[in-house]
């Protein structure tokens, strides 16, 4: 029996996904949660084969769960179930070594086939973000730069980034020149503009 844990902050889709996970004579969901912080605490302490993970969740991302479940060296295989198919986003579930990543309105029967192929030791990536990858223009940033633009996108200042990447401000003001000075651009908006233009945010 494949053990399944969901971290979904909706609570219909949390519950739609359950039921359909626990219809599969082979997989059972064995706990779930509605922010990343309850995951990862849950998941080191079950153990599950496989965790299913929503990127957009309170208190950490699935990006942030991935990364640390990564760091320590978890056996349980990750899948990102997103709606965003950012190629930032994509670039960091890589690196967090992700075993899957699926949007979130991919057909029901391709997750259930994810969960059982990344259990075998198999990755499933969804083509549009494989095509995104190749396809978009060359990123110049760094996937540190690149967090520290996300964040900057979505409103935080250089202290609220900083506390948030456990950075110095000033570490994080010398992020922001090194983006500004590779892009050519003379500030966040500039550079966040054309980040998203772009897909690298």
């Amino acid at each position: 029996m494949i053990s399944v844990y969901l971290a979904e902050d909706q609570s219909m889709l949390n519950s739609a996904l359950t039921q359909i996970i626990d219809l599969e004579d082979d997989l059972t969901v064995v706990g779930s949660a509605k922010d990343g912080q309850t995951a990862y605490t849950e998941i080191l302490s079950l153990q599950p084969d496989v965790a299913v993970l929503d990127i957009e969740m309170p208190k950490q991302t699935g990006l942030d769960v991935a990364a640390k479940l990564h760091e320590a060296q978890a056996d349980t295989k990750v899948i990102i179930l997103t709606t965003f198919a950012q190629k930032a986003y994509f670039e960091r579930a890589v690196a967090a070594e992700v075993s899957g990543y699926l949007l979130k309105d991919s057909p029901s029967d391709q997750l259930i086939a994810a969960i059982r192929d990344v259990v075998q030791g198999l990755t499933r990536f969804d083509p549009e973000l494989v095509i995104n990858m190749v396809s978009a223009e060359h990123n110049p940033l760094t996937p540190r730069e690149q967090s520290v633009l996300v964040e900057a996108a979505l409103g935080g200042t250089t202290h609220e980034i900083s506390e948030k990447m456990h950075l110095s401000d000033g570490t994080i003001r010398n992020y922001l020149s090194a983006i500004f000075s590779k892009l050519g651009v003379h500030g966040r908006l500039e550079a966040i503009q054309m980040a998203e233009r772009n897909k690298w945010i």
